[in-house]
């Protein structure tokens, strides 16, 4: 199964998820250098983006011009929406996805992401906004409703579809339950049924098991794949791999394994600066750690000490009985 979205082609069919002070340019490089996948920018809100607040376009550094990689705008306003559309269309921007899905209170509260299901009709003017903006595929992530007396994603989608839109993606939770609970991939297949652009599930998924049971259940025509993939960058090429005959990842081990995340690591200090990266890089450090089932002590260790020479000084050690070989 493949498909493409103009020049963006996406065989097999797997996304990494959007996952804000996660996926941010130097994790995107990484997943992406294990071959397989479209990855997603970080969520940029338009308003700020188009009004160059402080910090917003260098946060997110969108990775515009770079192949297969879609950039997430969010926002409430048409114009806002459509201006930055354009503009990371003219820096390169080769897809332009919707949020549409992010429950989280600060945006919802703004009456953005998820709180667009609430008003569908003024979520389509944005949709069709953004469209008419930019020549480049437009995509949309959402979820199910806003709640359970209102799954409404499958009106969205339709709705998204004849405005334009190329592909869905669909998070199989409603707004109100954030992440709690499990993600409901068989009222997904309401959304696919309602659409004929591709769409992609998306929600716990894990691993290969989890991306199988997902495909059967929603009759979606790929996955998109977030918390799966903290600590285990090759995750996406694994289950490529496996549920589509796709190269197998070369999965880093012993000193393949530190090389790799060494690098991570001075590429996140490069990215962000000395202070800020090493605030950044401890959630990912800490992921890397629970794969290698490293000691408690050690941990700590790493994930307090200050100087990023000694947090390199001290890896080897940290990683040495990693099995983030073993699959998913």
């Amino acid at each position: 199964m493949s498909f493409t979205l103009g020049t963006t082609s996406l065989s097999p069919p797997i996304a990494l998820a959007p996952m804000a002070g996660i996926t941010d340019r130097p994790f995107r490089d990484l997943v992406r250098s294990f071959g397989v996948g479209l990855m997603v920018s970080e969520m940029v809100a338009s308003q700020e983006m188009v009004q160059a607040k402080p910090g917003v376009r260098e946060r997110a550094e969108l990775s515009a011009d770079v192949e297969n990689t879609a950039v997430q705008l969010a926002g409430r306003e048409a114009t806002w929406m459509a201006e930055a559309a354009r503009q990371v269309a003219d820096r390169g921007a080769r897809v332009i996805d919707i949020n549409m899905g992010c429950p989280a209170k600060k945006v919802t509260n703004g009456y953005s992401g998820s709180a667009l299901l609430k008003t569908p009709d003024h979520a389509l003017s944005l949709i069709e906004a953004v469209v008419e903006a930019v020549d480049v595929p437009v995509t949309l992530k959402t979820r199910l409703g806003w709640d359970d007396n209102s799954l409404n994603a499958a009106d969205v989608a339709a709705r998204a579809e004849s405005a334009g839109v190329q592909m869905v993606t669909i998070h199989g939770r409603t707004r109100c339950q954030l992440y709690k609970g499990s993600a409901d991939w068989t009222a997904i297949r309401a959304v696919k049924q309602a659409v004929t652009v591709p769409l992609l599930a998306n929600g716990d998924i894990l691993g290969t098991a989890t991306a199988r049971d997902a495909l059967d259940r929603s009759g979606a025509d790929g996955v998109m794949i977030g918390r799966g993939v903290q600590g285990k960058p090759w995750l996406l090429a694994q289950v490529a791999h496996d549920l589509w005959g796709t190269k197998a990842p070369e999965v880093p081990q012993g000193s393949d394994l530190l090389d790799m995340v060494s690098k991570h690591y001075e590429a996140m200090l490069a990215f962000y600066g000395g202070d800020l990266g090493i605030r950044v890089a401890r959630k990912h450090l800490g992921w890397y750690m629970d794969e290698a089932q490293t000691e408690a002590p050690l941990r700590r260790l790493v994930l307090t000490e200050k100087s990023p020479q000694a947090v390199l000084n001290l890896l080897p050690d940290a990683l040495a009985r990693s099995d983030a070989g073993e699959a998913p």
